[in-house]
């Protein structure tokens, strides 16, 4: 009989063991540690990550990808399309990297459009307006826009979305005003907004390139931002030196947006919105030769360090077709991304080549990049 009762005893824990052996954890089996190959054109599985946030469309990224835009054209200057990420070979220094991430030109874009609405712009703000309305409506369906103006402050007027009446009611919120914190600007689309999104990303910046009330960046800081930069920069730059001349004496009259004031006197009693002026006196500030001189030097290198293209707008006509030459640009861009060797002095200057296993082909591509720079506090 206890031998009896012992055997069934056995029985029971063995029925037990068994069936825990075969219970799931919570939330599903469990992940296997080695980092598993992404499909293209999803991003490789960076080595941190952050949560999403509650907005799903933007993902917060800590990661070590460097990540290369790059044009291929033709001996006429037409872009090639259709490549794979076999056709791609990214040498850092001479030796060869492991391509992780890759995506082609049919992937959507990110876009900051950045809007100069200091009182120095030649142009009108409906004109402005326009011509940024045109280049939204020349992107993709999926292309995402954020928008940001500047004047003396920064103005953060739409986060990245492709809802198109969002952003049209973005750009339409601008107003002109005095002051240019240019550097601030470029500062909080580069290290506060853009480096938090993961695929291709451009950056639009409209401006004459010459900043008079930035406290919290400067030049400098941004180009060397720029190295680090996975997004192209394309400056839309005008020249208003002889207009400034003009008026740098004389007193600047700014109409604000409408506000709301009492009735006329005998005449109705509905509120009536009326444009109160601020009237501002000129300085001297952001008006000389060398200023300008260092305001185009400036742009060119966020453009050359970055793999975009400066582009020049003296009339409307030039400004609207600025805006649609990038916008066909964007279009023809394929994106690389490799891990950096390990070793190497942080923040030193990495030179890179990006070729093409394709006969009588351009590259366009950055050649350089700094990576591991500890960021100094601000």
């Amino acid at each position: 009989m206890r031998t009896l009762l012992i055997l069934l005893l056995l029985a029971c824990l063995t029925s037990v063991v068994s069936a825990q052996s075969r219970r799931v954890p919570p939330g599903g089996a469990a992940k296997p540690n080695a980092r598993a190959p992404q499909p293209t054109p999803t991003p490789a599985k960076t080595r941190t990550e952050e949560p999403a946030t509650e907005e799903k469309e933007i993902v917060k990224v800590d990661t070590e990808l460097v990540t290369v835009p790059v044009r291929v054209l033709d001996r006429k200057g037409r872009f090639v399309g259709g490549l794979t990420q076999e056709n791609f070979h990214v040498l850092e220094d001479g030796v060869e990297q492991p391509i992780q991430y890759f995506s082609n030109e049919a992937e959507p874009f990110t876009v900051a459009l950045v809007l100069d609405m200091s009182y120095s712009t030649k142009f009108q703000i409906s004109e402005i307006q326009s011509a940024a309305i045109a280049f939204i409506d020349q992107l993709g369906p999926r292309d995402k826009v954020m928008v940001v103006s500047f004047d003396e402050n920064v103005h953060m007027l739409c986060e990245a979305t492709n809802d198109r009446s969002q952003i049209y009611r973005a750009i339409r919120s601008t107003r002109i005003a005095t002051g240019t914190s240019l550097y601030e600007a470029v500062d909080l689309v580069m290290n506060e907004r853009l480096k938090r999104i993961t695929g291709r990303k451009a950056i639009i910046l409209f401006t004459d390139g010459v900043d008079t009330t930035s406290m919290r960046s400067n030049d400098l800081r941004n180009l060397s931002d720029a190295m680090e930069l996975d997004a192209l920069i394309y400056p839309i730059r005008y020249d208003t030196f002889q207009d400034v001349q003009s008026m740098k004496d004389r007193p600047m009259i700014v109409n604000n947006p409408p506000v709301i004031t009492g009735p006329l006197p005998g005449k109705t009693s509905i509120p009536v919105p009326v444009s109160v002026p601020t009237v501002v006196t000129g300085n001297d500030k952001g008006t000389s030769v060398e200023e300008y001189r260092r305001a185009e030097e400036y742009l060119n290198q966020l453009a050359l360090r970055t793999g975009g293209r400066i582009y020049l707008a003296n009339t409307f006509g030039n400004l609207s077709g600025a805006f649609s030459r990038i916008a066909s640009e964007l279009r023809e861009y394929y994106s690389l991304g490799f891990y950096p060797p390990e070793g190497g002095e942080p923040g030193r200057l990495r030179k890179i080549k990006v070729r093409v296993d394709k006969p009588e082909v351009a590259v366009k591509a950055r050649d350089s990049y700094v990576f591991g720079r500890k960021k100094k506090g601000k």
